[in-house]
């Protein structure tokens, strides 16, 4: 593909870019700019073509997709008018672009590899490779002299941001999105063609409604703190707050503060690390359910089930099998840790057995067969909490245990149900009707089902990353984006059956994806 800024943007017929497109809406200068994409704007009361909530991983791969859609006549047999844009906007929470930024840990690194980026395996020429952004920025041959398929997450994260900016025109950010309600626009209409986004600005307060024939869902994940933690708590924090809050919390790297992390996971292995190596003096403990830390099985073979196309295996299994499969493949990516880590922690955990003849010396260690039974709260006596602590090393005479902490890390994951809240208005459209057990269900293309003959062909309502129990584990993560983007831009778009489009491919490059929460969407 030739360079971004050369790229046949809404070309006029001297091939150069039209300072405004066929349909009136105006761009800003003769050229597109460097890190401009090919959406344009759309005013907040026109009719909009497709709206995203949530602008993460997941939706910026979509919004890729669409880009890469518009570079004539690449993908033709999308219902797009030649030249123009769809008329699109992506609603975000956070201020700016930001992804786990409170896990971006010195020296982590991607569990993937970077080929799993948001373009290269639906689209290897696209401008978003991540080649590219390491060639735009200066870096592709230092890079090469890494010898390594793995980056930081923070560079991972930096290449994320400058795929966002490009997209800056139709990203809107601050907008926390209430709720998306279905209307009849049609007179006399008996199906719903459109669906209303109401969005609250997080910094005026004001409430702004636009209107669309096509919403996705891809708000990503809720941090989640389970019982018996408190919910809101300054000395009880989820692993996704840690690189954010931690300096705020503890203030003097020096002091022997008391800190917990729990879990047994890829998030609180690398938390634990971190404290070990900031808080010299801290005792630092690491709780988990299991008999030891285990490791993540990333063998090539196993690491086949984040294939893209193996989303219509998943999907077409009948629903106890599928449930099944998905369960025995979990210590692929749930609850387990890269083995580099683990060496490092085992490693640091000896050394301590060269200088301190007694355990009760320590000040690293990992507890395991452990459960928090109780958190009480110690801020009346010394800003601390405490921890009531079942040890199950014995099963038949479990004993308890107290530890009062300065601060407690929780890394147990995320719920995936924002969808629910957000679509409560448009529950009597469920198959069947309304019932307070139910809960929606996606299509393969990942569109929602709605009561037969309720919604038109022409609207709808898409989920993404909230389909592990229907689309597999790879759903949640980076895996899959690229060509799950291009899936979820020709179902909108063109309708047509997904195997037969240029936006499938079945061959991905493959690499390690036993990634932990953190390299999800």
């Amino acid at each position: 593909m030739a360079p971004h800024a050369n790229s046949p943007t809404l070309l006029g017929g001297d091939g150069f870019h039209s300072p405004q497109s066929q349909d009136g809406r105006k761009r800003e200068g003769s050229l597109a700019h460097e890190t401009h994409s090919h959406l344009i704007h759309t005013d907040s009361n026109e009719l909009h073509d497709l709206i995203c909530v949530g602008f993460g991983p997941a939706s910026l791969a979509i919004a890729v997709a669409l880009h890469d859609a518009l570079e004539l006549p690449q993908f033709p047999q999308l219902d797009l008018q030649r030249g123009i844009p769809p008329k699109v906007a992506f609603l975000e929470r956070q201020e700016h672009f930001n992804w786990h930024a409170g896990m971006l840990l010195e020296g982590a690194r991607m569990q993937i590899t970077f080929l799993k980026d948001m373009a290269t395996q639906r689209n290897p020429r696209s401008h978003f490779t991540f080649l590219n952004y390491l060639y735009q920025n200066d870096r592709l041959i230092h890079f090469t002299n890494l010898n390594t398929f793995l980056p930081q997450r923070v560079e991972f994260e930096d290449y994320l941001r400058w795929c966002a900016s490009h997209f800056d025109d139709v990203a809107e950010y601050s907008q926390d999105v209430l709720e998306v309600r279905p209307e009849k626009s049609r007179k006399d209409g008996n199906k719903v063609d459109v669906f209303s986004v109401t969005s609250r600005n997080m910094s005026t307060g004001k409430v702004t409604t636009r209107r669309t024939k096509h919403v996705i869902i891809a708000t990503g994940g809720k941090p989640c703190v389970p019982k018996p933690f408190p919910q809101s708590h300054p000395r009880v924090i989820h692993s996704s707050q840690y690189g954010l809050l931690i300096n705020r919390v503890l203030k003097n790297r020096e002091h022997p503060y008391r800190i917990a992390v729990v879990g047994g996971g890829q998030s609180s292995a690398e938390i634990f690390e971190s404290l070990t190596a900031n808080f010299p003096n801290a005792k630092t403990s690491l709780i988990i359910k299991g008999t030891a830390l285990r490791p993540s099985d990333d063998s090539p073979f196993v690491n086949e089930i984040f294939n893209p196309d193996r989303v219509d295996g998943v999907f077409s299994r009948p629903a106890s099998t599928r449930a099944a499969a998905i369960a025995s493949d979990r210590n692929t990516n749930y609850g387990v840790v890269r083995i580099e880590l683990l060496e490092r922690l085992y490693e640091t955990l000896y050394m301590q057995r060269l200088h301190h003849e007694s355990e009760e010396d320590w000040l690293y260690r990992i507890l395991p067969n452990r459960t928090v039974t109780r958190v009480d709260d110690l801020s009346s006596k010394d800003n601390r909490v405490r921890l009531t602590i079942r040890n199950n090393e014995d099963s038949h005479n479990p004993v308890t245990e107290d530890m009062d902490c300065d601060l407690v890390i929780v890394a147990a994951g995320y719920l995936r149900n924002a969808h629910e809240q957000l679509l409560h208005g448009a529950r009597g459209l469920l198959p069947g009707g309304d019932a307070p057990e139910k809960t929606w269900s996606v299509s393969r293309d990942y569109r929602v089902e709605f009561e037969h003959g309720t919604v038109s062909l022409n609207a709808g309502v898409w989920l993404q990353g909230c389909n592990e129990a229907t689309h597999g584990l790879a759903d949640s993560l980076l895996s899959i984006l690229a060509v799950r983007g291009g899936e979820v831009v020709q179902s909108i778009f063109s309708g047509r059956n997904m195997k037969t489009s240029q936006f499938s491919y079945s061959n991905g490059v493959n690499g390690h994806d036993n990634g932990a929460v953190q390299d999800g969407a």
